[in-house]
């Protein structure tokens, strides 16, 4: 394989990344932008990843039952405290819709308020793991296991959307969601129903609008004309609740930390842990791809997100992470440093101070419409096509695992999911087989690759099947690997081959 620019030898270190490249239309030489066109870059692209992050914090606010405000705040620290760190220079950090399931659970089960002690102890946690240099272990998860926890967030989104969409309050568990969807059809609001299908409409077509009129968000886009369409028909349908920022940031008090001595919440801390810091570090081998600057270093990315979510802990607000969405448009808009993500931070903050009184007249079906498309985007129809055709296991680790995500919850679905994974792994890599060649009269047997529990009876009937009346010498020296299992089963083995007059055995 031949590598392309960047070049180095397999085994030297890694040289310093090479100058900024402009990929703008202003700049295609590849040569060092000044300070001022660099600032004004990053100025213009903070305004557009702002008005991205906007409706997408509102809209995950209330899909995880919290205010709308407190997305506002999660997008407000991703850009003021994480955006000012080195561990990704254009990734882009918020709350996410892949943590809205997870969430939501949270706080239907502890309450809003234990959701600042949940979060604060999740961002602890990446913390350690950051100063632990942990970071690029999650670079060993399984993508099957991935793909297809985003497909199970997608399908739990999508299910909780639709009655959001209807504006019909939703059952408990998503099979329950799923079960009565016959049922939405006729306690269904059609003028809300309308309102997010349009939105829908307008996310869908907006991407084949012309590249100077996609500088606006289609989500913003959207959701801007459903408002409209509202305010100008004085349609009857359900609104954003908004109470003020100051109003519904509720940092946690000390006897709320009592929480934590429950399983149930410690699972939620490292639930929300880990699926954070796979989907930022995930995002961030993704936003690599697509600029030539510095990458990214694993470690103080997770530490940078630990330091976010510790801050939107004690704030009371929601987990965040690195959010794909906000990144590819930040490098798109043509950020060339992290100062874009701490701008976007102060528009959003400018926006959640001045202008709170605009989230009252925005519907409820609007958001749901972006958020259903948000889901539908997590769905890897074409991963699913392409590992069946290849690798028809590891397109059973995906399914099962979104699967399992539906019918449980999403930190045990994960844990399904990899377990059938590392299963998996363990079944390929023990393969074992023998080959016997005669030596005059006695049978010369060979074990070969690795013995497992797993292959134990292969090997046992392959044993079993050699021809008996004659010796029989039995080498493990070709054995990779053998388990306490298959050294029992070989010395049972031998003591029933060998027979009591001696003319056969095993040596």
């Amino acid at each position: 394989m031949r590598l392309t620019s960047p070049q180095w030898a397999l085994g030297q270190p890694c040289p310093r990344p090479p100058a900024w490249r402009c990929s703008s239309p202003r700049d295609r030489g590849g040569s060092r932008m000044p300070g001022v066109d660099a600032f004004r870059e990053d100025f213009g692209a903070s305004v557009v990843v702002a008005l991205v992050a906007l409706p997408l914090c509102v809209g995950v606010a209330v899909a995880s039952g919290v205010p709308a405000e407190l997305g506002i705040v999660t997008g407000v620290v991703g850009g003021l405290v994480t955006g000012w760190f080195r561990g990704s220079s254009l990734q882009v950090s918020g709350p996410a819709a892949g943590l809205t399931v997870l969430v939501h659970e949270a706080v239907h089960t502890h309450g809003a308020r234990a959701l600042g002690v949940l979060v604060l102890a999740a961002g602890v946690l990446q913390l350690c793991m950051g100063a632990l240099r942990l970071g690029r272990w999650f670079r060993a998860i399984s993508v099957a296991v991935v793909h297809g926890m985003l497909a199970g967030i997608g399908l739990v989104l999508i299910a909780g959307q639709l009655y959001a969409l209807g504006g019909v309050a939703a059952p408990g568990a998503t099979l329950e969601k799923l079960a009565a969807v016959p049922e939405l059809a006729a306690e269904a609001d059609w003028a809300a129903v309308a309102l997010g299908a349009g939105t829908i409409a307008v996310l869908v077509a907006w991407r084949r609008m012309p590249a100077r009129l996609r500088l606006v968000p289609g989500a913003l886009v959207g959701v801007a004309a459903a408002t409209s369409v509202t305010v100008l028909l004085g349609l009857p349908v359900d609104k954003v609740s908004v109470t003020g920022v100051l109003g519904a940031v509720a940092p946690p008090g000390w006897a709320d930390f009592g929480l934590l001595a429950s399983a149930g919440a410690l699972g939620t801390v490292i639930a929300l842990a880990l699926i954070a810091s796979a989907e930022t570090l995930f995002s961030a081998a993704a936003v690599d791809r697509m600029h030539d600057g510095p990458r990214t270093h694993y470690d103080r990315e997770l530490m940078a997100q630990g330091v976010g979510n510790t801050v939107c802990g004690l704030l009371g607000a929601l987990p965040m992470t690195a959010v794909i969405v906000r990144s590819a448009a930040n490098v798109e808009a043509g950020a060339r440093t992290r100062a874009s993500r701490v701008m976007h931070g102060c528009w959003l903050l400018l926006f959640a101070v001045a202008l709170p009184q605009l989230l009252r007249i925005v519907p409820l079906a609007a958001l749901a419409g972006v958020l259903l498309h948000a889901g539908w985007k997590l769905l890897p129809a074409r991963a699913v096509a392409g590992l069946w055709r290849t690798h028809r296991g590891e397109a059973v680790v995906l399914v099962t695992t979104a699967a399992a995500i539906v019918a449980t919850n999403l930190f045990e679905g994960v844990l399904v999911g990899l377990g059938l994974a590392v299963a998996k792994a363990a079944w390929e890599t023990s393969q074992v087989h023998i080959e016997g060649v005669w030596e005059g009269g006695e049978l010369h047997v060979q074990v070969l690759g690795s013995a497992s529990f797993l292959r134990l009876p292969k090997l046992l009937d392959e044993l079993d099947a050699l021809p008996a009346g004659h010796p029989v010498r039995l080498d493990l020296s070709g054995l990779r690997h053998l388990d306490h299992a298959c050294l029992t089963a070989l010395n049972g083995w031998e003591r029933n081959r060998t027979s009591p007059t001696g003319r056969e055995g095993v040596i």
